[in-house]
């Protein structure tokens, strides 16, 4: 983690601060752990959480449904697919700029509360889609404590290293929703190649989920 950790605060992210100092990928991987598994389904946010998540698991990956629009909707369409899927573990990865979109989406999913919903908030306090404009989590908003206020039981915020062990358990134990709140630093790793047809796609996740398209 160290090496990538010299790279912070390159390309559109040069100049930008967070309170967080982990670099991003690195430090998602590790918390993802194994993700080996045909059993665990990943919806992610858009930009950086996709890119993360894709060099975590593979970018081809059918168990992996990226977003490359429609912002806010990703931890929507996990609680939904945990709900269809009651027998899959489901991990939304998300950034602190697409929750803050839809952070009641929180609310909903502390109710409904399906022990097979994971969600890992990559909160670098910036929108990196849009060019690193600073974020509500950069002013102060905690979006941990919203989870918290929200309802959700099982809640870890990620500052350091050592922290990343005991939030990985907690992201795929428990009885309801997890909410892992992963602090890093402003980074700009480059995309991971994917194909972005919209119907091939949808195909491959259906493969993954139905094992049909």
């Amino acid at each position: 983690m160290n090496d990538k950790s010299k790279a912070l605060g390159a390309g559109r992210s040069a100049g930008k601060t967070a309170t967080g100092h982990l670099e991003r990928r690195a430090a998602v991987k590790a918390i993802l752990g194994d993700t080996s598994s045909d059993d665990i389904l990943f919806i992610t946010g858009l930009a950086g959480s996709k890119n993360d998540v894709l060099e975590a698991v593979g970018p081809d990956s059918k168990r992996v449904y990226p977003l490359f629009g429609a912002m806010g909707a990703a931890a929507g369409m996990a609680l939904g697919l945990a709900l269809a899927q009651p027998h899959k573990r489901v991990v939304c990865v998300t950034g602190d700029g697409e929750l803050l979109m839809n952070a009641g989406t929180l609310a909903t999913i502390s109710i409904l509360n399906p022990p097979n919903l994971s969600i890992l908030c990559v909160d670098n306090e910036h929108y990196g889609e849009t060019g690193f404009q600073r974020s509500h989590t950069g002013l102060g908003v905690d979006l941990a404590k919203i989870a918290e206020g929200s309802g959700i039981q099982a809640v870890r915020t990620v500052i350091n290293e050592e922290d990343i062990p005991e939030a990985s358990q907690v992201l795929y134990s428990g009885n309801g929703t997890s909410f892992v709140l992963l602090k890093v630093g402003v980074s700009d790793p480059p995309s991971v190649p994917r194909n972005r047809d919209a119907a091939t796609n949808k195909d491959w996740f259906r493969e993954a989920v139905l094992g049909k398209a």
